[in-house]
């Protein structure tokens, strides 16, 4: 039996979690700071820095008390150390290491973008059953605020990225499209609520698949084409640049058709890439057994709604983690530290924060 203890700052949530044996989890205490950077409608780096100073101790203490556990109960201490913003990924590390360093555990980086992905191991829960049950290779979707990407999953620490977006992420496409229908932050959430009652065929938005072979991604043409619908074409550039109308314009229903049409957009995209992403993977003699979708905005209804019909369509297994444990977590990162933990693969006390995924 391990228990982990997991800490995660690398965006605006400050997070610790204990989770035994890398599949259950003990406790998950997530501290927002949505409140703080609302009114900038994105993260204030600085902002989320200070933030994470102030609360992850008592976050810590709350993940062990949560647990009923000590810190000598620990087996091991997980950090997320990248990807992210430097100075938020700085407060999680440095308060890891002085965890281990004064307990003595093993101190395990972890990436980020891979723990999303783990995140589906946690108290797994198959969204769609095909004749098998086996969960690698698998195919490996992160959709999230900072990140848009494709992977082939040999395991949970073998990740081979095929294709990641040009420009915007999901996540911020959707903060963008909140932004111009002027509803609140964070805007995945938003837009998911709003278009439960609009037309997603009520406008068609473009969805931009770039070459006929690429895995990439991109979304600021459609972020722009909602933009236009919405405000009309600008005149004018730069502090001069004017529209000839606003969203305070638009009617309930009509911001309801916008949003469903927006999100309609995005996921077509999204699955059109992951069935390209199967055939590639054909093509090579490595099809996948199953698709794993992580990251904040993989709580979307219409993706798990999607990605169901498709797993099903093509007798794959498909894992999406518990809403809960979609957006920024700690105990995805203590549940695949587990992996590494087994494996006897632990960092030195000089393990850097890095801005980037391998």
């Amino acid at each position: 039996m391990t228990q982990i203890l997991g800490i995660e700052t690398s965006c605006d949530e400050t997070a610790a979690a204990v989770v035994k044996d890398g599949e259950q989890v003990l406790s998950n205490i997530v501290a927002s700071q949505h409140e703080l950077h609302e009114e900038y409608r994105g993260v204030v780096p600085e902002i989320a820095s200070r933030a994470h100073m102030e609360k992850i101790l008592p976050v810590v203490q709350s993940a062990l008390s949560h647990a009923n556990l000590t810190m000598d109960q620990i087996d091991a201490v997980a950090v997320g150390n990248r990807p992210g913003l430097i100075g938020s990924l700085i407060v999680g590390l440095s308060a890891a290491k002085a965890l281990a360093w004064m307990m003595q555990k093993p101190l395990i980086g972890i990436d980020h973008v891979k723990a999303h992905l783990y995140a589906a191991c946690l108290d797994r829960q198959e969204i769609s059953q095909p004749a098998h049950k086996q969960n690698y290779p698998a195919l490996g979707l992160i959709v999230s605020g900072g990140h848009t990407s494709l992977y082939e999953v040999d395991s949970p620490i073998e990740l081979k990225l095929l294709g990641r977006t040009i420009d915007d992420a999901v996540g911020e496409a959707f903060d963008k499209a909140a932004v111009i229908l002027q509803l609140g932050y964070p805007g995945g959430p938003e837009i998911d609520r709003l278009a439960q009652g609009g037309n997603p065929e009520a406008h068609p938005f473009p969805r931009s698949l770039l070459q006929d072979d690429s895995l990439d991604f991109s979304f600021s043409g459609l972020k722009t084409s909602l933009l236009y619908t919405v405000r009309g074409k600008p005149r004018g550039r730069g502090k001069q640049t004017t529209f000839d109308r606003s969203a305070d314009d638009l009617s309930t229903r009509q911001k309801a058709d916008l949003a469903a049409s927006f999100q309609a957009a995005i996921i077509d995209t999204l699955i059109i890439k992951i069935e390209r992403a199967i055939h590639h993977l054909d093509d090579q003699n490595r099809h996948p057994v199953s698709l794993i979708i992580g990251g904040g905005v993989s709580a979307n209804s219409l993706l798990r709604k999607h990605a169901a019909e498709f797993g099903g369509q093509h007798n794959l297994a498909v894992y999406i983690p518990q809403p809960s444990l979609c957006i920024d977590n700690a105990a995805m990162i203590a549940g695949l530290a587990n992996v590494y933990l087994q494996a006897g693969i632990y960092d030195d006390l000089d393990l850097p924060a890095i801005a980037t995924s391998k």
